[in-house]
């Protein structure tokens, strides 16, 4: 597995960086899972550190989990606490549904844009309605199930996730709603 270990204005020493391969390799080894590459990024706000850590899995999920502490090894650690109860709720969600997935998830692509925001934007009139793109970026759209779009958006802490649903082909919608409850969105 490939490991992407950095610090967002802050030394990483060698020895964190032993730490968190070794420690990651043990979760996954743990749960038998096969990753492709992984990325764990340190970085510091105020008083507390911050790990930010995200594995690509060959089935085109994704875990991603972040954690504050004072101590950086402590930051880590408590992120690892929660990849591991991600991966562990993953693994036995499959065993439930009792599918395996023998190829990758599809990916279609899409285009993705940033719109200025009403702060942005001067207090004027403005001459049209159109909003202002402030960016215009490539993005990919998984091919899933709504069980897994569900485990996709859960693994990822997102609040919402756009798919291609395989049972019916059409674009759909998972989001986390205010009550705590999972919404569908299938037009």
């Amino acid at each position: 597995m490939r490991y992407q270990i950095s610090g967002k204005q802050i030394d990483i020493g060698e020895a964190l960086q032993t730490h968190v391969r070794t420690e990651l390799d043990e979760v996954i080894t743990k749960y038998a899972m096969r990753p492709t590459d992984g990325t764990v990024v340190f970085s510091r706000n105020a008083h507390e550190f911050v790990c930010e850590a995200t594995i690509h899995l060959s089935t085109g999920l994704n875990v991603t989990a972040k954690a504050h502490a004072i101590e950086i090894y402590a930051a880590f650690d408590a992120c690892g606490e929660k990849m591991e109860k991600q991966l562990r709720r993953y693994k036995r969600r499959l065993k439930y549904h009792y599918k395996q997935r023998p190829e990758p998830v599809e990916l279609f692509e899409a285009s993705s844009y940033i719109l200025a925001s009403k702060e942005q934007a001067d207090e004027a009139e403005p001459e049209t309605l159109q909003p202002i793109i402030v960016a215009e970026m490539e993005t990919q759209i998984p091919s899933l199930s709504v069980g897994e779009a569900v485990m996709q958006m859960e693994l990822a802490g997102a609040p919402v996730l756009v798919f291609r649903n395989e049972g019916k082909g059409g674009v759909n919608v998972v989001y986390r709603r205010e009550d705590g409850n999972i919404g569908w969105i299938d037009p």
